[in-house]
This record gives structure tokens, sequence and C-alpha cells, in this order.
């Protein structure tokens, strides 16, 4: 990574790669994004070699304003408006049809393309800075733990070019991922916003959608995975692993035998404060001396939904 000049801010810096065409890590309020121009195919190009991801995998693009929702996007729908008041800058990615000026390469050669504006001061002045919209996937390696600390990002891609440190991410998830429908809305992907919080403004049914070919991030059985072996806990799952090597992620405190290592995310009770934190307890306990990593299934209400989501993904290898 280069080191800043003594003229320039880290934002600068940034920014300046970005412009040539480099990918930079930066921080956003659900989790890292790895971002590049989304307007520059060879740029956006570097993200899939760095991620090391698959061409299938569409990405979302990040923006700052809703001018840069025109330059990506031929719809006029009148609900995107009303889902851009309640929930942008936030956790919201909306699929919607784009322009001939998105790359394929960013929508894995669909007609429609991700969007949303993250609600992080440092993202969107990146973005400013750049004078283009970010195309900005999870800073991982492809279908592993997603990053919330600049730490991990620099643990685990050190072919980044620049690194911004925003600190912890304040969410914790990635985005909701919706895409607009003649007859409703469709939700490609769980997260912050969550069903409830789209019908209080959109009052038209929500859908459910069965995994096939990805229109989303975030759409396959298996991702957001440690590189150990990683269970949900169920009783039957003692018998088949020794206890005194694993790692327990507890939601308020619950242990069902002596473990290694314990991480308990909300002794209230928090479902918020469970998903700031469960991607964090992944990160330490994948790079502790367990052998093995469980977690307590939580209830699906609100966020709950999405929290369970990641985890089934994220234990899909091994069940």
């Amino acid at each position: 990574m280069p080191k800043i000049p003594d003229s320039m801010t880290a934002l600068e810096t940034a920014a300046k790669i970005i412009i040539e065409g480099g990918v930079v890590a930066f921080p956003t309020e659900t989790v890292y994004g790895l971002g590049a121009n989304a307007l520059d195919p060879m740029a956006v190009a570097r993200i899939f070699e760095v991620k090391e991801r698959p061409s299938f995998d569409p990405l979302i693009v990040h923006i700052a304003d809703l001018e840069q929702l025109q330059v990506l996007s031929t719809s006029e729908d009148p609900r995107i408006g009303k889902l851009a008041e309640a929930f942008w800058p936030g956790p919201l990615t909306l699929i919607l049809p784009k322009t001939d000026r998105v790359p394929d390469i960013v929508t894995s050669g669909l007609p429609t393309v991700g969007i949303r504006m993250p609600d992080h001061p440092m993202a969107l002045e990146l973005i400013r800075e750049s004078g283009c919209p970010l195309a900005a996937p999870s800073a991982n390696k492809f279908g592993r733990l997603s990053p919330t600390r600049a730490a991990h990002v620099e643990r685990h891609l050190p072919e980044v070019d620049y690194i911004l440190d925003g600190g912890t991410t304040r969410v914790g998830l990635e985005s909701t991922i919706v895409r607009l429908e003649s007859d409703g809305f469709l939700i490609l992907r769980p997260g912050g916003i969550t069903r409830e919080d789209l019908v209080a403004v959109l009052p038209e049914s929500a859908k459910t959608v069965e995994a096939g070919s990805p229109e989303a991030p975030g759409m396959l059985d298996s991702h957001y995975s440690p590189s150990k072996p990683f269970y949900l806990y169920r009783p039957e799952i003692l018998g088949r692993i020794e206890p005194s090597k694993a790692g327990f992620i507890s939601f308020q405190g619950e242990k069902p035998a002596t473990f290694l290592q314990m991480r308990i995310l909300s002794p209230k009770g928090d479902l918020k404060e469970y998903a700031t934190k469960i991607f964090s307890a992944l990160h330490e306990l994948q790079e502790s001396e367990v052998d093995v990593i469980l977690a307590e299934p939580i209830p699906e209400t609100g966020i709950g939904i999405a929290i369970m989501d990641r985890l089934r993904k994220a234990a899909h290898p091994w069940h």
C-alpha cells in the first residue's frame, strides 16, 4: 500500500487511487467494501481479481447523491423516491434496470444493477472525492467472512491498493437487497432493513425468492464462511466434535458444554447488538487455537432473520 504524502489526507490518497483505476477498501455502516470506479470495466476487473470472485456474481454500486442514481439506472419508478427518502443513506440496496454506462462486468451481464447510498461519512466523501460511483462488494476473499474492521481487511486482502480505516462498522451485516416489481417487491437478501420496515413505506406484499442464478450478492447457498469448520449448534453436534477444542458463540450467555473459548454477544438479548458483533467474533475464533466453531441459533424476528441467513450460509459447507 502506498505511503500517504505529507500534503495529502488519507481520503485524498484513496480517491486518487480510485481515479487512477485502483481498488480501495473503505468503511460503510454495514461492512468494509472493496471499491473501484463502477464506470471503468478494467478497474472493476481488479475487484474480481483481488477477491477471487467468480464473474457470475454481480456487484453493488455505491452512490453519494441521487444525481448519480440517474447515471446508473433508467428507472422512473416513483417508489424509488419513497424508499430513498426513508432509508438512504442506509443499508438498503435496490435492484434497478441499468443504463448503458454501467459495464456488464459490474452486473455479470444482467440488465439490472444493485445500487445503494451508504450511511458512513467516510464512504460518502470517498465517492464525492473520486467523482464517480463505486462498485464495492465486501472487502474479503469470495465466500469468506465479511470484514467489520480495517484489520480484517489488512489480514485477509494484502493485495488491496489502500485501506481507509473508519473504525468498527455500525450495523455489521450487509445491506438488505430489494427488487421492485409491478405488483410489489422482492427481498433477495435480508439485512438491517427488515420486511416490516419496507412494508411500512410500501404497503405491498413482500415476496420471497429461491436461490438460483444470483441476481444479487449473497444469494448462493454457501457464503460468509470462516476457514475453520462452523456449525449452528444442535445438541447432537456435541457427539461429533470435541468441545474442549471448540469455540462457542452465545447470544445471551447460554453454555451447553465446556468449550475452549466462548463469546457472549448480547447479554441483554439485543439482536442489533448481536449483528454488530457476529462477524468480529467469527474472525477472532477463526484466528484462535480452536479447531471448530459453533454458534447458538437466535430468534428469527426482525434483524434476526438476516443474522440467521448469514449463519446458515456460513455453516453450509460443513452441514
